[in-house]
């Protein structure tokens, strides 16, 4: 089903985190002629909010929503999320560390709270679509709504959208996906924004100054079990304070020395609390199975794509197998270092830029010798 085309005059509801990005994107409808409602989500209370510099969502960012609602003369509200956002981002993310794996919040974000509980409040106000400044791009396709990576690769954030429906791209809406950020910056200092030279959100939002074992101990505090830190055969060479401090393809702070060659982390085992450790050549894996696959393309039979498995690196050719009960398997091309459990694998169309799904890494085999 094609997704509808929407009239100047239709009600649109924006995201507004308290960025440039989002105010710019209830500035753009705004302008062309939409009734814009903007809505900001409390994730914290009040009182705990974070404060630090490149962080989002917080306290100080409802209040730029606010002003910037005002200046644009649109209704703005804020809605208390705080109880959803702990149980289904950071809860899962604590969970997700104690299991051995490197979650990404972001996504769960996006997906059981943005465009799951704020989707679902924009439709209760009347809205024929929710707008977000994520740089992407949205596609009207033969069948509906298609999801594609943002005109500026730099800004891109499809990787992190992998997990949205097909219901959800038909109703959301993403303005800045053909922009550059330069361009975003201009039309907030014209528009006279108090936030145009606000500094990009960093880093995870709920993590104070980049300590997430922080959050893990005090959300999951049995997780954190010493253990053996072990090569590949099974021999100790030393001893660690908890799975939860380590990650795939970590060198730094295992506390190791005297050694041939330096040392990475190959694998978390959490159930015998091992960390198991080797040479660089043995990080990259060549095979992937993947859980909880998305899938917002043609799915029939193995397929060859384009992958990511990080969000920061660039996409590789690889052969994506659908399997029964939600999983995939992914054949790539030539290995990759540090594919870690709890990461996404995100699937691009071959010499194109459309998104065709995604799924969560579960595990990863070793690349042939």
């Amino acid at each position: 089903m094609t997704a509808a085309v929407l009239k100047p005059g239709s009600r649109i509801v924006a995201a507004m985190s308290g960025g440039v990005d989002s105010s710019v994107t209830a500035a753009l409808l705004k302008r062309q002629g939409y009734d814009v409602i903007g809505i900001t989500l409390q994730l914290y209370p009040s009182d705990t909010a974070p404060a630090r510099k490149g962080a989002c969502c917080a306290g100080a960012d409802i209040y730029d929503a606010k002003r910037v609602a005002q200046s644009l003369n649109i209704p703005h509200y804020v809605l208390d999320y705080e109880s959803r956002f702990r149980k289904n981002v950071i809860e899962d993310f604590a969970e997700s560390y104690a299991r051995g794996e490197t979650p990404i919040p972001c996504v769960r974000c996006n997906e059981r709270v943005k465009f799951a509980d704020l989707l679902d409040t924009a439709r209760e106000l009347g809205a024929q679509a929710m707008a977000t400044g994520h740089y992407v791009r949205r596609v009207d396709g033969a069948i509906g709504a298609e999801l594609h990576a943002a005109a500026d690769a730099a800004r891109d954030q499809s990787y992190f959208l992998f997990a949205t429906t097909q219901a959800q791209l038909d109703y959301l809406r993403f303005p800045l996906g053909d922009m550059e950020k330069t361009e975003v910056r201009a039309i907030a200092a014209d528009l006279g924004l108090v936030n145009a030279a606000k500094p990009d959100s960093q880093d995870i939002c709920f993590v104070p100054e980049g300590r997430y074992t922080s959050i893990v101990n005090r959300v999951k505090p049995d997780a954190a079990r010493p253990g053996d830190i072990v090569d590949l055969t099974g021999v100790v060479l030393g001893r660690h304070d908890g799975v939860v401090n380590f990650t795939v393809g970590q060198r730094k702070g295992l506390g190791l020395s005297g050694n041939e060659e330096p040392l990475f982390v190959l694998r978390l085992d959490p159930v015998n609390a091992r960390v198991v450790v080797g040479p660089r050549a043995a990080l990259g894996s060549s095979s992937i199975v993947l859980r909880e696959v998305n899938w917002l393309g043609p799915q029939a039979g193995p397929f060859e794509a384009r992958v990511k498995v990080r969000s920061m690196r660039p996409p590789v050719a690889a052969t994506v197998t659908p399997l029964a009960n939600g999983a995939a398997r992914v054949e790539l091309a030539a290995p990759e270092d540090a594919i870690a459990p709890g990461q996404a694998c995100v699937f691009y169309e071959m010499g194109g830029s459309r998104v065709l799904g995604g799924g969560w890494i579960a595990a990863q085999a070793a690349a042939a010798a």
